[in-house]
Order: C-alpha cells, then structure tokens, then sequence
C-alpha cells in the first residue's frame, strides 16, 4: 500500500530514487540543477579553506606546532580535500554520467552532497581546534570547539531530520485578527 500511495504524490513529493528517468524527467532536472547551484555556493568557500591549509605548512609557526597540533592539521586537510572531491563529484556525474540514468545520479549526487559536507564539518573542526589549541591552550580549544560540534550537528544534522519528519504541517500559528499590528493613521 505504501508504494502504491509513494507512486500516486506527485513528483515534487517523491524521493530521487523513486522517480521515473523518462516519466519525471523534468522533476530530475530541476533537482540536479538545483543540487549544481548547491555546490556552486558551496565549494568557494571549500576551496579557500583548502587553499589556506595547503600554504599553512609553509608559514613560519608551523614548526611550533607540536604532534597534536600536526595531527589536527593532518586531519583538516585531508578532510578538506576529500571535501572538494566529493563536491565536484556531482559535475562529472552530470557531465559523464549515462544520460538516461537521471534518478541514479541524482542520488549519487545528493549522497556525495552530504559526504562532502561531512568531511568539510571534520576539516572546520579539526583545523577550529588546532587554532584554538595554539592560540588559548589545550583546555579552552575543547570549550570552545564542543559547543561548534553542537551547532554544526544541530543545524546540519537535527534541524533538517526534524523538518523532514514535520513535513508539510504547519508549526507556526496565524496571529488572530484582533493582535495584528494595525497601521498608523
């Protein structure tokens, strides 16, 4: 019955992988368009933060770092790297990808998407910590790269499950009447 009623939304409604390649064509490309403007807003900011750990070991401080802090920096490199690729990985499905294979590359596109978002939560953490570790000590890095963590898994993690299982009721009330602001005269 559950695949009957998934088949009867429409395409708007429907996960990626539920969609037709020749019946939901347009849904497919109006959501990898979608996905590409996604990245595009994204990897600048990737890319400069990969940039700028790339010349890091090249500053002069970089010999005070001691092995946690090579190690944080080790980390938050390679994890912005593996970032970059997973985000410029949806591209070349596009791109490369079998034409007629829309549904599957989408979703290969959507879960690089999301990898490529963890790996850039692991490089701003670790490279947040090993800063914050040089700069204040190792004890205040901790109080300051938890409540990071907290945010991040709120907001990228909580936050979208949350609206995901809300769906499409409403939370927010109509304010009555007889409480709205009226304008002045």
């Amino acid at each position: 019955m559950l695949a009957q009623h998934r088949s009867e939304e429409p395409a708007s409604e429907r996960e990626s992988w539920e969609l037709d390649d020749v019946a939901d064509r347009e849904e497919l490309r109006s959501r990898f368009g979608m996905l590409l403007q996604e990245l595009r807003v994204i990897l600048p900011g990737v890319q400069i933060l990969s940039a700028f750990l790339l010349t890091a070991a090249f500053s002069q401080r970089f010999d005070k770092l001691d092995v946690w802090g090579r190690r944080a920096y080790g980390l938050a490199l390679m994890a912005s790297i593996i970032s970059v690729t997973c985000f410029l990985a949806p591209t070349m499905l596009h791109r490369v990808g079998d034409r007629k294979a829309r549904a599957r590359r989408l979703s290969w596109s959507v879960l690089l998407l999301l990898a490529g978002v963890m790996f850039l939560g692991i490089a701003l953490i670790s490279s947040w910590w090993g800063v914050a570790r040089l700069a204040f000590g190792a004890d205040i890095a901790w109080w300051m790269t938890i409540p990071l963590i907290v945010v991040m898994v709120g907001l990228w993690i909580v936050l979208p499950l949350a609206l995901r299982a809300l769906g499409d009721r409403p939370r927010v009330r109509a304010v009555p009447e007889q409480h709205r602001s009226r304008p002045a005269r």
